[in-house]
Order: C-alpha cells, then sequence, then structure tokens
C-alpha cells in the first residue's frame, strides 16, 4: 500500500472512531510504529487532527470520550506550568481533592514527597502514582469504573464524595465558558467535579488555553462558582475583565 492510501485510511479510521493509537495502526497496516507516527504527523495541520504521543484524534464534537492513554501526550507543557502553580499553592497538612483529569496527574506526582497530605480522588492512575507516598494518605472514592478513563463515577461516588470535605479541590474541565459555565464531555464525570467543588472550601479550576470558550456536552458549575483558575496562558481582555468582575483570581504561567 502506497503512503498516501495508508494515510487516507488513517484518516477515514479517525474520522469514524474518532480516535487512534499508534501501536493498532501499526499491527494494522504492517509498518513500523515510527511509519505511523510520520503519518500522523502529517495529517496533524489537515481536517481536525490532533497529535498526541501514543496516537491521534478528531474531536469536533461537544460528546467526546477520548480515552486517559491519548489525553496524557496532549498539551504537556500546559499540564506541566498549570502543575507547577498548584504545587505552589498546596499546603502540607491540607486536605485536598483531585479529580481523575489528566492534569490532576501532574499534581499528583508532585505531592509524592509532601508531609500529612490527605487526598481524595476517583483517578485510578492518581492512587496509583500515591499508593506509596508515605507521608500522603489517599483516599478513593469508588463506584463506577470508567474503563476508558480509569475514573469512578455515579451514585457510589457521588455518595463517597458527600462524607468528606476538603481544603481545597482541583477540577478540570472540557470547556469553559463565560456564558455556558464549566463543562465535560461526560455527564457522570460532570456530576463528580460538580460535587467535588461543592466539598471544598477553596474551589479551584485547572484548564489549559484550549480550553477557554468551548462548550462540552453536560454542565459541571457557572464559572463563578470557582474561587481560583490555573491556566498556563494568560486569559484575553474580555476574560480578565469577566473574572475580576466575579472576584475570581487567577494565575497563569510566568505570572
Amino acid at each position: 500500500m502506497l503512503a498516501v492510501e495508508r494515510r487516507d485510511n488513517i484518516l477515514e479510521t479517525l474520522r469514524s472512531q474518532g480516535i487512534v493509537t499508534v501501536l493498532e495502526l501499526s499491527k494494522s497496516f504492517d509498518v513500523t510504529e515510527e511509519t505511523i507516527r510520520r503519518d500522523l504527523k502529517k495529517l496533524e495541520t489537515a481536517n481536525g487532527v490532533v497529535r498526541t504521543y501514543g496516537g491521534a484524534y478528531i474531536s469536533k464534537t461537544v460528546h467526546s470520550d477520548i480515552p486517559v492513554g491519548i489525553r496524557e501526550g496532549i498539551y504537556l507543557e500546559g499540564k506541566e506550568a498549570i502543575a507547577d502553580l498548584a504545587e505552589q499553592f498546596i499546603v502540607d497538612g491540607e486536605t485536598i481533592i483531585l479529580d481523575s483529569s489528566t492534569t490532576s496527574i501532574h499534581i499528583a506526582k508532585r505531592l509524592r514527597n509532601r508531609k500529612n497530605i490527605i487526598v481524595i480522588t476517583n483517578g485510578i492512575k492518581i492512587v496509583n502514582i500515591l499508593s506509596d507516598a508515605e507521608a500522603v494518605k489517599v483516599i478513593c472514592t469508588g463506584g463506577t469504573l470508567r474503563p476508558r478513563q480509569l475514573s469512578f463515577t455515579g451514585p457510589a461516588a457521588v455518595k463517597s464524595l458527600c462524607t468528606y470535605y476538603s481544603d481545597k479541590a482541583f477540577v478540570s474541565c472540557t470547556g469553559i465558558d463565560l456564558q455556558n459555565g464549566l463543562t465535560d464531555s461526560d455527564e457522570q464525570e460532570a456530576e463528580i467535579r460538580k460535587k467535588m467543588l461543592e466539598q471544598a472550601q477553596e474551589k479551584i479550576i485547572i484548564a489549559d488555553n484550549t480550553k477557554f470558550g468551548k462548550t462540552s456536552f453536560a454542565a459541571i458549575a457557572p464559572v463563578s462558582a470557582a474561587d481560583c483558575i490555573f491556566t498556563d496562558m494568560e486569559p484575553d481582555e474580555t476574560w480578565r475583565a469577566e473574572l475580576d468582575r466575579m472576584k475570581i483570581r487567577y494565575s497563569y504561567r510566568g505570572q
């Protein structure tokens, strides 16, 4: 098969499935993973294709369920910048809530050597990261497993969260819009994130710049529900004015 034919087939698969992985494509076309990465690089600038470390995806709808393994390779620099801000904001001795987002995974990695921290989470990857951190107590919500996202949701997870209160909650979203508020691509994940915000004294939204001005499928909360927003770039003038009006603090890389 010619390279151009293979790329056409990859694009067709992306349009039908929404996501592809390098490993699966390598096996399907019987070529090396490096060949597939080159193909995805050529497709990246067209047709809404977004390339990640482990594959690629097309996300043009408000309801998209991208596996955590793909999301982990997206906008790494922005997530690292947000995690840096969160690390400085967390004080030893606090109880914090981390959602199952890939940005929260970066925050969790920075907590392994902290002292007397309690972390409440619905994310399996966060539990694994902190499982051998001697001075960090981890509480997992339990609930119904979402295998593609490695997170727990559902009534049992919400009920579990209702029994705890935290100093701070770090909650992500798929989109953040001044009119439509904080939204997520999955309604059950949205319900978990809403409850996490309700159970915290300080409510911190963690969202890279690509999520601003976007609306996804399920409502989490209005923007005004947040006390603070951590992001990787300075919000534009309209956002700054509205956040100032709502008395919501915001921090970004380089500030």
